[in-house]
């Protein structure tokens, strides 16, 4: 059972981003820029929100004039039936007039919150893509997409708890206290102060203490749940072991912990509630005693008794929901929190500033005494040094390990080399921006990811905007069109996630459908055809030279089938170039390259 619509919330996964060290007032004050760029709106809300109260407050004044209408002597007929009507009339309009306030209010002040969390998210989301390959390799993309999904959800709670419940309730607060204070004398004023602080202090305390309960009550909620997914993802495993009974006793044993744990947080929910209630119940005998004995002495009407009880009933009525308000604001505020510190990542990779566009002048790659490592106590790349000419291919081979692929990452400025220098026709990659080097180089990976969307929306995305003619003479360029026209949605069909759906000579070829597309001066073949069968490597080799021709290439591979083209291959061994050449002067040399060359050569033949 829940209290006033309280909800069970998902704990943070692991490996999500700790909570910063800022308090709750200063993210507060980090959200409020974004919330004051629509001040106008913020201010219209704030004055029908007072309007809505003042309309509120007026009710209860209202009810007593009622009241006291209503005691004229017998035989006035007269007013019996025009004074009670306008005051009827009047106590509907009220009613009416801080509904339409309230409705103004929410309708004026929405464009500011889903604006403020639609400029947050997508912050987020930019700030996200600007970092570097090495956040992108150690996060959990589960635990950091429910940061920004909480995150989001956060905004729109503390604007709504704050807009729609805090607030308003202060305002009739100040209201009814100043009311109890002209009208009367200072005693109502505080009996009520003292009943409020009584109140709001209990709620908290008690909040706090049972938040241990609920944060357990949601962990073993959330572990039931993984285990009951868990197995039906492995449904097939559950049956080849005949282990039904064991995974629902496992199952039993999780919901056995959370009924516990929902018991006692249900426990404390009924002391918190009880509490609430008898403090209330003591204020309101307080305040309806010295009203009552105010009736007696003469000094007070019958409306006065009904007013006093009236606001006392109308402060209360929000009053209850404190617990709820104050827990949900706590998460929220935690929430927004972590969605900060996303947003404070620092990059590790940045344009230098007055970085100018990179020149496409000349396409020359250089490879000046580069050496790189991820970890300092493991070194990658060791003083290397290479030249793509303009418009030829340079291959580079070696085992894994050997530092190929990071060459690729280096290029694209993923990460920055520790020492040395890499240039793009003379000019140095950290010195120009990095979207106009990665403008520059299209790549087909060894592993091509897709997009759970059309085949053409996949083709398209190495040039957004490019029209339904060209994606397909990309598609013809990479002799993939004929596959696609056959399938009964052709472009239109649905790759499904990360592009599973397609072979891995198809998906290879929808990579280089994109690169051609993209037509950029400089391309790499990251072992583009390592995933594939040796009938699919062959097939798909002159769709690679067809993405190569007239265009500055660097070939990593391990297959050295792939390669025997190239002018100039590397063999790379631990981070170090060891030799150089045409394919045909290594083979003279026999060296490295001709032993890798023998051993590979030995694997593709047919074993008898």
């Amino acid at each position: 059972m829940r209290h006033h619509g309280e909800a069970i919330s998902t704990p943070p996964a692991a490996g999500q981003p700790a909570r910063s060290d800022r308090s709750d007032w200063a993210t507060l004050r980090r959200l409020f820029p974004y919330i004051w760029h629509y001040k106008w709106r913020v201010i219209a809300a704030l004055s029908f929100m007072v309007g809505a109260k003042v309309a509120n407050v007026g009710v209860p004044l209202l009810l007593k004039r009622l009241v006291d209408a209503m005691t004229i002597k017998p035989g006035s007929a007269a007013s019996l039936l025009v004074v009670p009507l306008g005051l009827l009339l009047a106590y509907g309009l009220l009613r009416l007039s801080t509904a339409v306030f309230n409705e103004l209010r929410e309708l004026v002040f929405a464009k500011a919150t889903e604006g403020a969390a639609r400029k947050i998210s997508l912050e987020v989301f930019q700030h996200l893509h600007a970092l570097s390959l090495r956040f992108h390799l150690e996060r959990q993309t589960g635990g950091m997409t429910r940061d920004i999904e909480r995150g989001t959800r956060g905004v729109h709670s503390l604007i709504s708890m704050s807009l729609y419940s805090i607030v308003p309730t202060i305002i009739e607060l100040v209201l009814v206290l100043s009311i109890l204070g002209v009208k009367f004398d200072s005693g109502f004023v505080w009996i009520t102060l003292a009943a409020l602080v009584l109140y709001i202090g209990f709620t908290v305390t008690v909040t706090e203490w049972r938040t241990q309960f609920r944060k357990t009550m949601n962990e073993l909620d959330s572990v039931a749940q993984s285990r009951a997914v868990d197995s039906l993802l492995n449904y097939e495993t559950v049956k080849y072991f005949n282990n039904e009974n064991f995974e629902a006793g496992r199952y039993d044993a999780s919901l056995e912990r959370y009924r516990k744990a929902a018991v006692k947080s249900q426990t404390t929910l009924s002391m918190l509630n009880s509490g609430q209630q008898c403090l209330i119940a003591v204020s309101l005998v307080a305040m309806l005693y010295r009203a009552t004995n105010g009736v007696v002495q003469g000094h007070m009407t019958l409306g006065d008794l009904v007013m006093v009880n009236a606001f006392m009933i109308q402060l209360y009525i929000p009053l209850n929901f404190l617990g709820v308000i104050y827990r949900e604001i706590k998460q929220s505020l935690t929430d927004v929190d972590k969605m900060f510190v996303l947003m404070e990542k620092e990059r590790e990779v940045r344009d230098a500033p007055g970085a100018e566009p990179l020149l496409a002048a000349d396409s020359t790659i250089r490879f000046e005494n580069v050496s790189f490592a991820y970890e300092p106590a493991r070194p990658i790349l060791k003083n290397l040094s290479f030249e793509v000419p303009a418009g030829q291919t340079v291959a580079v081979v070696g085992p894994s390990g050997a530092g190929k692929s990071t060459l690729a990452r280096l290029l694209y400025r993923f990460y920055d080399v520790q020492q040395g220098r890499i240039t793009i026709g003379g000019q140095d990659i950290r010195d120009v921006t990095q979207a106009s080097v990665r403008q520059a180089i299209g790549i087909v990976p060894q592993d091509t990811v897709l997009f759970n969307d059309t085949v053409e929306y996949n083709i398209a995305y190495g040039r957004p905007g490019a029209s339904h003619a060209e994606v397909e003479a990309a598609a013809r360029a990479a002799r993939i069109h004929d596959f696609i026209a056959h399938t009964p949605k052709g472009y239109q069909t649905m790759v499904g996630e990360r592009g599973l759906k397609l072979s891995g000579g198809e998906k290879q070829r929808v990579a280089i459908a994109r690169t051609l597309l993209k037509n950029p001066p400089i391309v790499i073949f990251d072992e583009a055809t390592s995933a594939l069968d040796t009938a699919n490597e062959r097939a798909i080799q002159s769709e690679l030279k067809s993405a190569a021709r007239n265009k500055t290439t660097l070939v990593i591979a391990h297959r050295l089938s792939t390669v025997v083209d190239a002018h100039e291959i590397l063999v790379l061994e631990n981070g170090v170039v060891v030799e150089r050449g045409t394919h045909d002067d290594l083979l003279e040399r026999q060296g490295t390259y001709a032993q890798m060359w023998s051993l590979q050569k030995l694997e593709a033949e047919p074993v008898l």
